[in-house]
């Protein structure tokens, strides 16, 4: 059962988490490893170095809308294939546990399955845009109470 009074605010607690999360992740980019040498990165992966550009676009907005709630539920399915492909290509042959030389794929795979909870929860309290109109501060989107 839900409780309908604190899932509101349980979802936005995953919602903030989640998007500085991104945050921080991009920031990593940007600042420590530089968009040069991450583009340079993804091209040494077999990707297209310009995609590196994409990757961190689709974090910093996602990181804001999360945060923000603003279209909640896109910017959480939009971080998810980012994540998988971190497993894909960079931490799945490194093992299970993030702990591991390299990083496992252990924390991707977190992160990206508490996106999908995010996005089947929606808003949650505190978003800028509900998800829907009859949605009031404090509504989860789609709950139901008992």
């Amino acid at each position: 059962m839900i409780d309908s009074r604190t899932a509101p605010y349980a979802a936005l607690v995953l919602r903030v988490t989640l998007g500085a999360l991104f945050l921080a992740h991009a920031s990593l980019k940007f600042f420590v490893f530089t968009p040069a040498g991450t583009a340079k990165f993804f091209g040494s992966l077999g990707f297209p170095p310009e995609l590196a550009y994409l990757v961190m676009t689709v974090e910093v907005l996602s990181g804001i809308a999360l945060i923000l709630g603003v279209w909640t539920r896109y910017a959480a399915l939009a971080g998810i294939p980012i994540l998988l492909g971190a497993i894909f290509t960079v931490h799945g042959a490194a093992g299970f546990f993030f702990t591991n030389p390299k990083g496992g794929w252990e924390f991707p795979a977190v992160w990206a399955i508490a996106l999908l909870a995010q996005a089947l929860l929606g808003d949650g309290a505190f978003a800028l845009r509900p998800s829907r109109q009859s949605d009031a501060v404090g509504q989860l989107s789609g709950a139901h109470s008992r």
